[in-house]
Parts: structure tokens; sequence; C-alpha cells
């Protein structure tokens, strides 16, 4: 990921707070058919390894992990994103020479992938994946609601993975590049918007004159 200094996110806490807000990732695989990728759900266990690993799993029917993998395989967990446009730059006014640009988040996780079809591994990492998403409802949903024969034949249906990460790099691109007239520009610009996600961007926009 080119990753200008400016942008870099190198702080394992902030890392690990954008893979566990990330709600969808997507596994990327080099195979001899090509790239191969699947838009995962995936769960980080903080408490194992340097950099965490994450599990997660795939359909059965998915080709993708059956096919051999060439190197490490990659996650993609994409954070906040918004379009920004040059009209909220207060250069615009001063001299014009402004273009637009996109503001997001992103992290990428590189690592060893294993895949497995062990019943209890399955059962195990399926449960915490639920747990993950469960656990702020008021009444949460749990693996072991359901019938034990109906869970077994799911499972059968599935193949799970471990992905031990390696190399981990952040980014954060939320405007630190400009002065900050224009930073709060952009700030104020997509706080007004009526998207989720610009107004949450909004959010990260760094303030003060220790940015630009």
């Amino acid at each position: 990921m080119y990753t200008p200094p400016a942008f870099r996110e190198d702080d394992p806490q902030a890392l690990r707070q954008i893979m566990r807000e990330t709600r969808l990732a997507t596994l990327v695989t080099a195979t001899a058919e090509g790239l191969m990728a699947t838009p995962l759900p995936l769960i980080l266990d903080e408490n194992e390894g340097e950099h965490g690993v994450l599990y997660g799993h795939l359909a059965k029917a998915n080709l993708q992990w059956k096919a051999p993998v060439s190197g490490d395989a990659l996650v993609i967990f994409s954070g906040p994103d918004a379009y920004v446009t040059p009209s909220w730059y207060a250069a615009k006014q001063e001299h014009g020479k402004v273009v637009p640009t996109w503001n997001y988040v992103a992290v990428h996780a590189h690592g060893p992938i294993e895949f497995f079809e062990d019943e209890a591994r399955l059962f195990d990492a399926v449960s915490r994946l639920t747990h993950l998403h469960e656990q702020p409802r008021e009444k949460p949903w749990a693996v072991t609601d359901a019938p034990a024969e109906y869970i077994r034949a799911q499972l059968r249906g599935i193949v799970g993975l471990r992905l031990p990460i390696s190399r981990i790099e952040g980014k954060r691109k939320m405007s630190q590049n400009r002065p900050e007239a224009d930073r709060s520009g952009v700030a104020a610009g997509l706080a007004g918007s009526e998207r989720n996600s610009d107004r949450d961007v909004a959010t990260m926009i760094p303030t003060g004159p220790n940015h630009a």
C-alpha cells in the first residue's frame, strides 16, 4: 500500500481498533489461477502472536480455499471514507490551485493462511465471531441456541481460516497535508453531509496548526 509519511498509521492500538471496527474485510490470495478475493467478517485475536491472529470461515463451495496460495495472504480492512471537494478549501478562494481527493482509513494485514475443517475448531471460530456481533444486542443470539444437529450440518458446509499476522500496514488519510484552514473547511463540509460515513470522517479530521 502506498503510504506517504503524513498518512502512515503505525500505532498498534489504532491499527487493531480499525480492524475490530471494520465489519467486513476482504481476503486476497495469489494462486496459479490468478488473484482470488472474498469479502468476509473476521475476528482478531489480539492475544496470539506479535500482531494478532485473524479467524473466519469460507463456504466450502468457495474455490479460494482449495487453490494453493503463493506467498502470504492479504486481508484488507477498509474504514470510513469520503469524497473531498476542493470547494471546501480556503485555498480555493486564495489561489484556486486545488483538486478533489478522497479521505479514508485502511489497514493491510499480511500473513500465512491456514484452512481447516476440524469441527471443534470451526465451532469455536463461528461461536466467537457470532458473540462479537451479537453482544451489543439486548438479547444476544448464540450458536448453541440452534439445534446441535443443525449446527453440525451447517459446519460441514464451511471451512475455517486462520491467519497469523506477520506484517501490517496502516493508512489514515485525513487531510493532514492541508493547511489548518483547509482542514477546517473539509471537516465542516463533511459534517453537514447526509451520508453517515461522511460525518464519521468529519470527526477524524485533525484540527490545529500542528497538523499542517
